[in-house]
């Protein structure tokens, strides 16, 4: 048991660290939040707004229209309305929504303005779309947007008129294919007054608020981001992974201007999109409160800045578990990588047997491939592929995640569980990883950190297990180990969550690195012992597939998508 004490405390704090970092953090008190966010309040908002489903067109969108206008005239703003009429092929789809043939339905833009004390100064926009789509009251999507960006307004009007002007945009139409935020950034007469933009979006219906997409250049936006926000949920690995996959929000049509913008969602419950279930009382309250505290904290920074951010190089940055945010410059990876090269010297004692570090190196990147295949294959085996209710899979991530965690694990065991014999095979267990860091420092450095960070700290562990006694190189192993693994642990749940029912695979590389975590105090199994341990494991992930797909369809899934 002595053994395996330094892996048992890594695990548990790393557990920890991931609970951490995906948790949103608890509803407060409105008296502790004085000037901040009033949750409650808000969710007196939520309640009105998602009481019912409202798309575009419907006379509950109507209703809600009438409810937010009395509540933006309340805050003090300047209330006004743009109509449009939706394009040809956003009225097919609120049709076939519907069953019926209707003429092309109007949208109505909401437009609140708080007057600022200088008129003249950039004005800083926050919006989110009022529609939902057919059959689901839209608590979460976006009627949380929604209720942030007025309690927001209603935080910054309680303290007197703010530095510069605060406009509310609360488009129609984004369920239809963003006609709205369309119709407003194609030549709207408040443009040219906008200085600053924050979009707020949801997919699913709890778990930790992210800033997730930024203008390029984001340099001086991030600095602001970081001096403003108490509880950072942000990394630049989610921006470089959005700026790839086809994704529309509102903030697509705002990426042109030349102004700051940020993108923020929450993912976290993934069954509750488009839901008939997406009410009021399913979503997350954390999840809210993460939302409004975030914005409100950089949307008053904003107000009060005496210039708002301009263009400046990317940086790196992500969130520390929700404590706070690490960003420095792309090119300090660099840096890092020579770093991590030097100390896999010290580590190896500068005796590089090359069959020793080919078989670390093999086996390392064995675990990523087999890892890859075993996780596919899975979801196959779960349900995936055409055919599959999109919604039914996004209402099995949870069981998914299990199914890849077990995978992984068992992956492990049958690739490392016996361990690796010596310095040059650890060394060399790191070096794939070290090449996929310098590849993606080379092709995408504002992301290359997911990789170099944990390269550099197992590097440094390894090192000090070769120069300084074993008792304190064995608690920088569990100290560092922990903070790479419960790192991991997260990003993988995050990613899971993101793209889990069609691409799990993604799954291998988180895996890779936390295993890298383990490797410095990973006690030998026997070849048997890690052989029946990884079977068992596979079984039982197999075994979590098997109920997925024989599961009934979910409750949760969008009405729309049965038709």
């Amino acid at each position: 048991m002595r053994v395996w004490l330094g892996t048992l405390v890594t695990l548990a704090l790393a557990a920890l660290l991931a609970v951490l970092a995906t948790t949103p953090p608890a509803p407060r008190d409105p008296k502790s939040t004085v000037g901040l966010f009033n949750i409650q309040a808000a969710e007196a908002d939520l309640r009105e707004i998602a009481r019912a489903p409202h798309p575009t067109g419907s006379a509950e969108n109507a209703r809600v229209r009438e409810y937010l206008m009395t509540q933006m005239r309340g805050i003090g703003m300047e209330v006004s309305t743009r109509e449009g009429v939706l394009e040809e092929r956003a009225a097919k789809r609120l049709n076939k929504w519907s069953g019926r043939a209707d003429p092309p339905a109007k949208t109505v833009n909401l437009i609140g303005v708080l007057p600022g004390r200088d008129r003249n100064a950039p004005a800083v926009l926050l919006m989110s779309h009022h529609d939902s789509v057919w059959g689901s009251p839209g608590a979460p999507d976006d009627s949380a947007g929604v209720v942030t960006a007025l309690e927001v307004a209603r935080q910054v009007a309680g303290k007197g008129p703010p530095s510069r002007d605060l406009i509310v945009l609360l488009t129609d139409g984004e369920e239809l294919g963003l006609q709205g935020a369309k119709q407003f950034f194609a030549g709207d007469p408040l443009l040219p007054r906008i200085g600053a933009v924050i979009n707020m979006e949801a997919r699913g219906g709890g778990g930790r608020t992210t800033l997730f997409e930024t203008t390029p250049d984001n340099g001086e936006a991030i600095a602001l981001y970081q001096a403003a926000v108490t509880k950072p949920g942000a990394s630049s690995l989610a921006v470089f992974i959005y700026s790839v996959l086809p994704n529309d929000t509102d903030l697509t049509h705002a990426m042109a201007g030349d102004w700051a913008a940020y993108n923020f969602a929450f993912i976290g419950r993934p069954g509750l999109y488009h839901s008939p279930m997406a009410t009021p009382e399913a979503l997350d309250r954390g999840a809210l409160m993460d939302m409004g505290w975030q914005v409100s904290e950089l949307t008053q920074a904003l107000l009060a800045a005496p210039k708002l951010p301009g263009r400046a190089p990317d940086v790196v940055f992500f969130d520390l578990f929700g404590l706070s945010l690490v960003k420095y410059p792309a090119g300090l990876g660099w840096v890092m990588l020579a770093i991590a090269g030097i100390a896999l010297g010290v580590a190896a004692r500068w005796d590089l047997s090359l069959r020793a570090l080919g078989q670390g190196a093999g086996r390392s990147a064995g675990l990523m491939l087999l890892a890859a295949v075993v996780i596919y294959a899975l979801n196959r085996v779960s349900g995936a592929g055409a055919g599959a209710n999109y919604y039914d899979r996004l209402a099995a991530i949870p069981l998914l995640e299990v199914m890849a965690l077990l995978a992984a694990a068992a992956c492990f065991l049958l690739v490392l569980g016996k361990g690796l014999a010596g310095a040059a095979q650890k060394v060399g267990a790191v070096l794939p990883l070290a090449l996929i860091g310098l590849a993606m420092q080379v092709n995408a450095p504002t992301a290359a950190y997911v990789v170099i960070v944990p390269v550099m700290l197992t590097a440094l562990v390894l090192a000090a297990k070769a120069l300084l006694p074993a008792n304190p190189a064995k608690a920088l192993a569990v100290l560092l180990g922990a903070l790479v693994l419960g790192y991991m642990l997260a990003l993988g749940h995050q990613l899971m969550q993101g793209v889990g029912p069609d691409l799990p695979s993604v799954a291998a590389l988180p895996l890779a690195l936390g295993a890298l975590a383990l490797i410095p105090t990973w006690p030998a199994l026997s070849h048997r012992h890690a052989r029946q341990a990884g079977l068992a494991l596979l079984v039982l992930a197999l075994g979590v597939a098997l109920l997925v797909r024989f599961d009934p369809k979910a409750e949760t899934v969008a009405v729309y998508s049965l038709k």
